[in-house]
């Protein structure tokens, strides 16, 4: 199964690290694997390093073994096509005329132009995602927040991707409709075999969808494993204070 890897990231800011010395991973049909951290921490940073939209001085991104960064050509149209990040940015509307079908349509020529054909429908792709047809064809600025992440996820689905960037995908949802995609998005992610990277500060999506998580503080990965542990006791100062943040939310995970 494909692997997209970063290894020993280095990125300063200033008088200190974004990244110093980051190594991670997401395999292609593994289950999903959480990112949680304070803000400001670097999470949206990797995704767009991991996603080949950002190269840090040190350190290699690879991708089923290849340089992210040395892909050219044929090989990076099917980098772009396989991995899809869906950002917290993904609600933005450049242009007012743009549609739901309209981005997804675009997302279909990403996928044709990486080697991976799509014959099904835009409405069972929005319906994928718990919105109907007519979504497809109102523009983009008509829509709710919660609908054009819904648009956004459905786009990155549009390619059939090997691995998935999530950074914080649900936040413009209400919290009925939350839990209700939380639980959608959890069987699309199963019954697609897709791997999945999940940065959220929704500790309760990230300890429904990702058995393993990573708790990123101090430019790196300073703990990993099932949320309950990780939060459970943390020595570093930065993870207290997010379990001290959410008091309720980690005691249910005990």
């Amino acid at each position: 199964m494909p692997i997209l890897k970063a290894t020993d990231l280095y990125l300063t800011y200033g008088d200190g690290y974004i990244f110093d010395a980051l190594s991670i991973e997401v395999s292609s049909g593994a289950p999903p694997v959480g990112l949680i951290g304070p803000s400001g921490v670097g999470k949206t940073t990797l995704i767009a390093a991991l996603a080949g939209e950002l190269k840090p001085p040190r350190g290699t991104v690879t991708f089923d073994g290849r340089p992210v960064a040395r892909l050219r050509m044929k090989s990076k149209a099917e980098f772009k096509a396989s991995v899809r990040a869906v950002s917290q940015y993904s609600m933005t509307v450049s242009d007012p005329r743009i549609t739901g079908e309209r981005r997804i349509r675009d997302a279909m020529k990403i996928a044709r132009r990486g080697g991976r054909s799509h014959a099904t429908p835009v409405e069972e792709v929005l319906a994928a995602v718990g919105l109907d047809g007519d979504a497809g064809h109102r523009p983009m600025l008509t829509l709710s927040g919660g609908e054009r992440q819904r648009v956004a996820l459905a786009a990155a689905l549009a390619t059939r991707p090997e691995i998935l960037l999530l950074d914080e995908p649900l936040t413009a949802l209400d919290p009925h409709s939350r839990g209700a995609m939380a639980r959608h998005l959890g069987e699309l992610i199963a019954s697609l075999g897709v791997g999945v990277l999940l940065a959220s500060h929704d500790l309760e999506l990230v300890e429904r969808l990702c058995p393993t998580v990573h708790a990123m503080a101090d430019g790196t990965i300073v703990a990993s494993g099932p949320l309950s542990e990780i939060l459970h006791d943390p020595e570093n100062d930065s993870l207290k204070e997010l379990a001290q943040a959410a008091p309720l939310a980690v005691q249910r995970f005990r």
